[in-house]
């Protein structure tokens, strides 16, 4: 047995190297949260700029073709994005470049006042990463350490711009490796994210809130399956799936194309550009461009409007596809979850009336179980299903992300994923432990039985673009 002296020492090194991170931790997660805070703040202006001032499209090549250009000439490594972050977690080397934050808020934002449709969670991640990586410098850390703090600079990031600190954490975690938990930064992710969300809070900044009206009156503890809203939620988990993985395949395969068609890079946003414009003016709607959260126009498609059983929408996921995957594959700056986001919850809002099911409840599956197939974490997007719309419908929620992720296959938007455990015994032959990049590789080009034998991975694929 253990003796009370060394069981006592034990518990002291415990809590003298949790104190320690919560120390460091805390004052990271604060300047995260709070520039998030302006982040969020900045992006609301831009939208309602956009509204107010609809020839600011018209400037989105010049935006873009800066953009790029600005990128190209002093960003130096910080085009990395969110495949910079992850790599640099699962190796530390020469550490995320503290620049990453001003480029990446201030794109952003640019890219949102010209109406490209992209996202904001690629922002947070960078800004905690960043913050994070800068930390690390200050203080000497370790290795072993760096990749803690990154993995809690990502929670805080997270938690911080959707509201969701319990899932901020749980991604963090889950998103490096397919399969696998990275446990050991638990706690300090726990804490970056509760302290960003507190803080960006405590800036006056609130969250647009989601209702599911299905069974709303119905406690938690009381609720029983209906066996067959079960089965549909299943088939509609499943197509979820699939359209995550399409969405994957097709933004990288947009990406390759860009640069074969364009080798120069500050082209391809203008290129891209037009075909959105010439978009917007053939389909008589501006409703695709942005986040799509919100529109002064009450006809616009918007994912507050996917949740009103009212409306039946059976093509904005279509036409929210093609203008992100526009979008992000040219080189403008942003993230996916968003407009991940805007597609599930209008596939969902198409599948209940097909299916003849509640459109609020399929619209919620479809917000986070999309997301889910697309990023590989069932996890987090079934923790933060229920910090937006509640536990009432925590069943439902995990049947449609765990299939979306089951369906979605070894693809993601973030290709520096690495895969810990295959999703089926079918996929045992990719080798654990290499990028998604890699995999994608392994599926386009094969590699040789030799290869097969020895278990190595075939010549890195060149990285098909910078996910931000």
């Amino acid at each position: 047995m253990m003796s009370a002296s060394l069981f006592f020492q034990h518990r002291f090194q415990q809590f003298r190297g949790l104190f320690k991170w919560v120390a460091l931790v805390v004052p990271m997660a604060v300047a995260v949260g709070s520039l998030c805070a302006l982040f969020l703040w900045s992006l609301d202006r831009a939208t309602a700029a956009r509204f107010e001032h609809p020839w600011l499209i018209f400037l989105m090549p010049v935006a873009g073709f800066l953009m790029v250009l600005v990128y190209q000439r002093f960003g130096r490594g910080a085009e990395g994005g969110n495949n910079l972050i992850v790599d640099q977690i699962h190796e530390p080397g020469g550490g995320v470049p503290l620049r990453m934050a001003p480029f990446i808020l201030v794109s952003t934002v640019l890219t949102h006042l010209v109406g490209g449709s992209a996202g904001r969670e690629g922002t947070a991640v960078q800004l905690g990463g960043s913050i994070a990586s800068a930390f690390a410098r200050v203080f000497r850390l370790s290795h072993a350490e760096i990749r803690i703090l990154l993995m809690a600079g990502i929670a805080a990031g997270f938690g911080a711009v959707f509201g969701t600190p319990i899932a901020g954490a749980v991604f963090a975690l889950e998103v490096l490796t397919i399969g696998r938990m990275q446990y050991e930064a638990l706690i300090p992710s726990l804490a970056a994210a509760i302290t960003a969300d507190w803080t960006c809070h405590a800036w006056g900044i609130e969250h647009i809130q989601y209702h599911i009206g299905y069974l709303s009156g119905t406690p938690a503890s009381t609720f029983h399956l209906d066996a067959l809203l079960l089965v549909k939620v299943g088939v509609a988990g499943v197509l979820f799936g699939l359209m995550a993985r399409c969405f994957s395949e097709i933004s990288h395969i947009a990406s390759a194309a860009f640069k074969r068609l364009c080798a120069y890079a500050p082209l391809r946003p203008v290129i891209a550009s037009a075909v959105l414009i010439g978009l917007v003016y053939l389909l008589g709607t501006r409703e695709y461009l942005g986040l799509g959260v919100w529109s002064p126009n009450p006809a616009d498609a918007t994912i507050l409007g996917f949740f009103d059983p009212a409306d039946v929408d059976y093509w904005s996921w279509f036409w929210k596809a093609v203008f992100t995957i526009v979008t992000l594959s040219a080189g403008f700056k942003g993230g996916e979850v968003t407009p991940l986001f805007f597609i599930g919850a209008a596939l969902g809002n198409a599948l209940a009336a097909i299916l003849g099911a509640p459109a609020d409840l399929f619209a919620g599956l479809g917000f986070v179980a999309v997301f889910a197939g697309a990023t590989n974490t069932p996890l987090a997007c079934m923790i933060m299903g229920i910090e937006l719309f509640g536990a009432t419908h925590t069943v439902y929620l995990a049947v449609a992300c765990f299939l979306a992720y089951i369906c979605s296959g070894h693809t993601s938007i973030y290709l520096s994923q690495r895969l810990g455990i295959a999703k089926s015994a079918a996929s045992g032959h990719i080798p654990s432990g290499i990028p998604l990049r890699h995999i994608r590789d392994i599926a386009m080009n094969g590699r040789s039985e030799d290869d097969r034998k020895n278990n190595q991975a075939p010549p890195p694929l060149q990285q098909e673009r910078d996910i931000q």
